[in-house]
């Protein structure tokens, strides 16, 4: 039986390297919460265009991020930190101080280009709080970065919103771009350490990625992706069950209660004495989410939502934890790319499938439909498991 403790987090904490990752990626990542949600205000209001080419946007972003991650992961692993950042801040200085100023279709262009050469700090982050401290205190330390990427989400929309309400969209959009940028340099003259001294004495020649990137590698990817399709669709749901219920206003307080659930579950799941398997988090995620259909009202749906959001946390720092123990330190930057590119597409398409269900089925589908699809990823990827640790016991 798992017990919660704070012992785990005072041996994390004692690691100057990770309370300097933790802070260092609290600020770097507002920029990139704070983009997406300001685009599409852009978009919509200062361009005059539809939400559909907010859409559009938005999803050409998400692709080139995506395509990125991995690639710019590699690069990490072989030519190191700083030779990948410092390209990747020029190429957002240019991209973003131009892209404010320009039309809807030069917007599109420089957005794309922009996320193909991405500074990846997703990635760069939780390798910097991997390798800070020993693997016994892995998960303790991902899910405090998990409480960072919380405050951050938290922070980041809201303070650009309030600051597009009362400034033109085009200055607050080049100020958070251009605070992206300050971070990419913070990240070059830092440099934190992306491997420890003991990985790197353990791997003296460059694994193959025939060697990590097979099905168990592919599984828990997958699972990260379903987390976050669910996450993304139950975004909509709230704002959609909300409007039904005609109360827009409370809908950021619903967000916030859902977003506090997910920064207490990354604490309680850090504490733990053991960890769990992402599957079985992924499908207890889908099973609180559930429930957040039948809601009436504002403060039902908050309390619920805040139900759900203590597996929102966890269920990803599973999978974060669990990915990097597959793969050797060397190839750790392409695999965090990997990983976060399925995070990525995993929120890219959970919106849409829940628009679809919205639509059609009202607030409450944009919360049944994406957790049936994480239900049923997670009872077929945790059967899977056990048939293969069934299968692996003679052998071993």
């Amino acid at each position: 039986m798992s017990v919660v403790s704070v012992a785990p987090y005072r041996a994390a904490l004692a690691s100057p390297g990770l309370r300097s990752a933790l802070v260092l990626g609290a600020f770097v990542r507002i920029p990139v919460f704070s983009a997406g949600v300001l685009l599409t205000v852009h978009v919509v209001t200062t361009l005059g265009e539809t939400y559909a080419a907010a859409g559009l946007l938005a999803a050409v972003a998400t692709v080139a991020i995506a395509v990125s991650g991995p690639w710019r992961g590699r690069l990490l692993d072989r030519i190191g930190l700083r030779r990948v950042v410092l390209p990747s801040t020029l190429v957002a200085l240019v991209c973003w101080s131009v892209a404010p100023w320009v039309g809807y279709l030069p917007l599109l262009v420089l957005a794309g280009l922009a996320g193909l050469f991405v500074i990846p700090t997703f990635s760069i982050i939780r390798q910097a709080v991997i390798a800070a401290v020993p693997p016994t205190e892995r998960r303790t330390a991902i899910s405090l970065d998990s409480v960072a990427v919380e405050i951050s989400f938290i922070v980041g929309p809201a303070v650009s919103i309030w600051a597009a309400a009362h400034w033109d969209t085009r200055w607050v959009l080049f100020v958070i771009q251009m605070l992206g940028v300050v971070g990419g340099a913070i990240l070059w003259v830092v440099n934190p350490v992306l491997r420890s001294e003991a990985d790197d004495a353990e791997e003296a020649v460059r694994p193959r990625r025939a060697d990590w990137f097979g099905l168990p590698f592919v599984a828990v990817c997958l699972a990260a992706s379903c987390a976050t399709f669910v996450l993304s669709g139950t975004d909509l749901g709230i704002v959609a069950r909300m409007r039904e219920l005609d109360q827009p206003t409370a809908i950021g307080l619903v967000l916030a209660l859902w977003g506090l659930g997910s920064l207490v579950g990354a604490l309680v799941y850090g504490g733990l004495s053991r960890s769990i398997s992402t599957f079985w988090l992924l499908g207890a995620l889908a099973l609180v989410t559930f429930p957040m259909a039948l809601a009436a009202g504002a403060l039902a749906l908050g309390g619920l939502g805040f139900v759900a959001g203590l597996l929102c946390a966890p269920t990803i720092t599973a999978s974060v934890d669990q990915a990097s123990r597959m793969v050797p330190a060397s190839a750790r930057g392409e695999a965090m790319g990997w990983h976060g590119s399925a995070l990525t597409l995993g929120g890219a398409l959970g919106a849409p499938f829940a628009g679809v269900a919205i639509d059609r089925f009202g607030g409450a589908g944009g919360f049944v439909a994406p957790a049936a699809v994480g239900l049923v990823v997670a009872v077929l990827g945790a059967g899977a498991a056990q048939t293969r640790r069934r299968r692996s016991a003679p052998a071993r």
